[in-house]
């Protein structure tokens, strides 16, 4: 889906439109609209307002991407490994490392079972600890991939990797693909949303994560806030009055016009159609954050009512109320896993800040008709190794796990996947996949195919060459599809 580049027809009504709307100019949020308007392409009306066609028929509308930057450790969450008990404490056996990079292994790691209780959850037996038992409740309709690896092992490139396809800067984002490649169900808010919660300081890409590259700029992720002003900049400000604003956009509008009729230049429709977007967005932003029509008891299912879990909780929450609005991507960053030390304590408090939220937002999903045409993933940019890490300054006994890209679990439910299935199998520690190894390119394809588009057809042509989400890789995982 090599989309051509149409022109936006500026016609009178629009003119109008924009003329006689009482939108703030210092108000647009166009910092997040329109990110760098240096690159991008020229947007057309449909590309905003209404959907696009897909390579073949979707199994999924929408997607939510929880993501749970900073690595969160599959050992302690899904894998229990009955076996590393025995070996606990010992170093790695030379058995487990034939064959692969072991550079990353420190001369002091050693062998660290888990202390985490496991239960077994659905006819398919999927583990899942003490830690997350909300998650736990929704085994029969997940699937849990065991045997994800990646090719980075360090935080910020791992995570553009997931997200992106590349461990570098510069190209655009998962939610800017989907987005581009199938528009927007919401003429009121944008395709691709973006929330953040942390617990203390976290280790994430930043808007990296989210942007849309050489893609048109409407295709960037917007990073909506869920207290206080949703965007900043999105509200008129104090003491201007709403007919000096409009004053002043019928002023900015008619020079973008005499401007781009003079130039052509594309970039200058971009920034009309942000216009329109942020217009609906003074309406449709506030109203999304009103929870009034939710019940007591929706609240406390995501854990709004609750300290620690509120954040993760109303952004999960907003989640839903996204693609009951027709989003058509968000994505949830949870950023504080990377736990090379204290592990125990602070696995415990992210998973007490995020497990009830997930839990809510699936099972919500599912009891109003809405989980069979959206796509929602959980994981991270990779896992956490079987043996211990002890740094300087920490002691035994308050150990943590360093970074292990070879194999880790990530989540799948909606549209298109089995539920209750468990894909993928690792070794006696948690080192290899020894079955069914998924590559993060063969995420990214599934989830795209999910959609109803094909990872090696939805490209863009820049600078001489077709670039695509999953660059030259990728296989779809027909086993885990309906």
């Amino acid at each position: 889906m090599n989309h051509t580049r149409h022109q936006l027809d500026l016609n009178m009504q629009r003119r109008q439109f924009l003329g006689q709307s009482g939108i703030s100019a210092g108000a647009l949020a166009l910092n997040s609209l329109l990110a760098d308007e240096s690159l991008g392409a020229a947007p057309t009306a449909s590309a905003l307002a209404f959907p696009k066609r897909a390579h073949f028929a979707p199994r999924a509308k929408n997607v939510i991407f929880l993501f749970m930057a900073g690595a969160p450790s599959q050992l302690d969450l899904f894998e229990p490994k009955p076996e590393m008990k025995a070996l606990h404490g010992e170093p790695v056996p030379g058995s487990f490392l034939e064959g692969l990079d072991d550079a990353l292994i420190r001369g002091s790691a050693r062998i660290f079972a888990s202390p985490r209780s496991f239960r077994q959850y659905g006819e398919s037996g999927m583990h899942f600890s003490d830690f997350i038992p909300n998650i736990a409740e929704c085994a029969e309709k997940l699937c849990m991939v065991r045997s994800v690896h990646t090719d980075i092992s360090n935080h910020h490139p791992a995570q553009l990797f997931m997200n992106c396809g590349v461990p570098r800067f510069g190209l655009p984002s998962m939610g800017s693909w989907i987005s581009y490649g199938l528009g927007s169900e919401s003429q009121n808010l944008p395709g691709f949303i973006v929330m953040l919660s942390r617990n203390g300081s976290g280790d994430l890409g930043g808007p990296a994560l989210w942007d849309s590259a050489f893609l048109p700029a409407m295709h960037r992720g917007v990073t909506l806030r869920n207290s206080g002003d949703p965007i900043l900049h999105l509200k008129n400000p104090g003491g201007v009055t709403t007919q000096l604003q409009s004053k002043r956009l019928n002023s900015i509008v008619r020079l973008n016009e005499l401007r781009f009729k003079k130039q052509m230049d594309p970039e200058i429709q971009q920034r009309i159609a942000a216009y329109e977007m942020a217009f609906r967005m003074q309406v449709a932003a506030p109203e999304l954050l009103d929870f009034k029509d939710e019940s007591r008891a929706t609240l406390q299912q995501y854990g709004i009512d609750d300290e620690t879990s509120s954040a993760f909780g109303t952004n999960c929450l907003l989640a839903r109320r996204m693609v009951e609005r027709g989003v058509r991507f968000v994505q949830l960053y949870h950023y504080t896993w990377d736990d090379h030390a204290a592990l125990n304590k602070k696995l415990k408090e992210n998973c007490d800040m995020t497990q009830k939220g997930v839990g809510a937002l699936i099972n919500d999903l599912d009891q109003r008709g809405l989980l069979d045409e959206t796509l929602v993933v959980w994981g991270g940019e990779f896992g956490r190794t079987p043996m211990n890490e002890v740094r300087r300054g920490i002691n035994a006994g308050n150990e943590g796990r360093d970074h292990h890209p070879f194999a880790f679990t990530m989540l799948m439910t909606g549209g298109g996947i089995k539920r209750d299935f468990v894909y993928g199998k690792t070794d006696d520690i948690g080192y290899s996949p020894i079955e069914n190894p998924v590559h993060v390119h063969d995420i990214q394809a599934t989830m795209l195919h999910c959609l109803g588009l094909d990872h090696e057809q939805l490209t863009y042509h820049y600078r001489g060459r077709d670039f695509r989400l999953t660059d030259v890789a990728g296989n779809v995982l027909h086993d885990i599809l309906t």
